[in-house]
């Protein structure tokens, strides 16, 4: 489909053709930043990762996105080797080296690293963690915020958190990959994936919200995505008197909601414009508006208060 569009589309930018790339303490430029094919993340995605923007020279709530990250290489038995500051210090060396300040996304990729061997097993990754940081200049396209994404539900389910947890941002996203594909083959831009009850849950790649009758309804969160951007949108919605509600609902009530967007990092919020072909609300969007307003002003006061600590 040469006319959809997704989540994470950006205005393209010709800087981007030559960015360099941090690799295990060395900035490579892109064609040269590689990693074995016996890495683990290659050969089997046993890593974590996580997506980062940069405003003005801040990383946007970098504290909740690092508590997200060592948690979950905890949980998986995945030593980092080295602590948050240090993953800052290599943050900021790749920003620096490649001139960036704001209108930056990174992708913070952690494997098990290089395999002795092309097996399974964890004890075959015997020579330390791989460490990748991508930063590109990246503004999410306009056009988003006025058109809207579509949304086709697909058989591809969120599973049980003892299949392969969701609150895991790990490098295998094969479940997302076949969900994205269903969407696509069934003309939409992005899937919703439903909760194994039935219950509406996610996109293949972002977490959902609906609005209805002044309020805000999101998942539960037994199986969704542990965004940080998710937990930012009901945090502003509490602060600021706009009912907020983490609860099951189906499809019938997205489809009679009055407005509907996705929350990730990259997008921040991104309006839905249809589920399964069906209009969503009249395409005013006021209550999506005002939390995207509240967000920016969030990210605003966050980067005034980080700046503050390092006067």
């Amino acid at each position: 489909m040469t006319d959809s569009h997704t989540t994470h589309d950006a205005e393209d930018d010709p800087r981007n053709r030559d960015i360099l790339i941090y690799v295990n303490g060395e900035i490579l430029h892109r064609d040269a930043a590689k990693v074995s094919v016996y890495d683990s993340g290659f050969m089997l995605g046993d890593g974590m990762w996580e997506g980062m923007r940069l405003h003005d020279g801040v990383w946007a709530f970098f504290d909740a996105h690092m508590d997200r990250f060592f948690e979950s290489c905890k949980a998986v038995s995945l030593d980092p080797g080295m602590d948050r500051d240090a993953i800052m210090a290599a943050l900021t060396r790749t920003a620096g080296a490649n001139g960036m300040t704001t209108d930056v996304h990174c992708r913070l990729m952690l494997t098990r690293g290089v395999k002795a061997r092309p097996f399974q097993h964890p004890s075959l990754s015997r020579s330390g963690p791989t460490l990748v940081i991508i930063m590109e200049h990246s503004r999410p396209a306009d056009r988003l915020q006025t058109a809207g994404i579509t949304l086709a539900t697909v058989p591809q389910v969120r599973g049980l958190p003892h299949s392969q947890d969701a609150k895991f941002n790990s490098h295998s996203k094969l479940n997302c990959v076949i969900a994205c594909l269903q969407a696509e083959q069934a003309g939409a831009d992005e899937a919703l994936m439903l909760d194994p009850h039935g219950f509406v849950n996610t996109t293949n790649a972002c977490n959902v919200f609906i609005v209805r009758k002044g309020e805000v309804w999101t998942s539960t969160g037994d199986y969704c995505m542990n965004g940080v951007t998710r937990a930012k949108v009901i945090e502003i919605c509490r602060e600021n008197a706009i009912p907020v509600h983490e609860r099951n609902f189906s499809l019938v009530d997205a489809y009679g909601a009055d407005e509907a967007f996705l929350t990730g990092t990259f997008g921040a919020q991104t309006p839905v414009a249809s589920i399964d072909g069906k209009p969503i609300g009249d395409g005013t969007r006021p209550l999506t508006t005002r939390i995207r307003a509240l967000y920016k002003q969030a990210i605003e006061r966050h980067m005034a208060a980080r700046k503050g600590l390092h006067l």
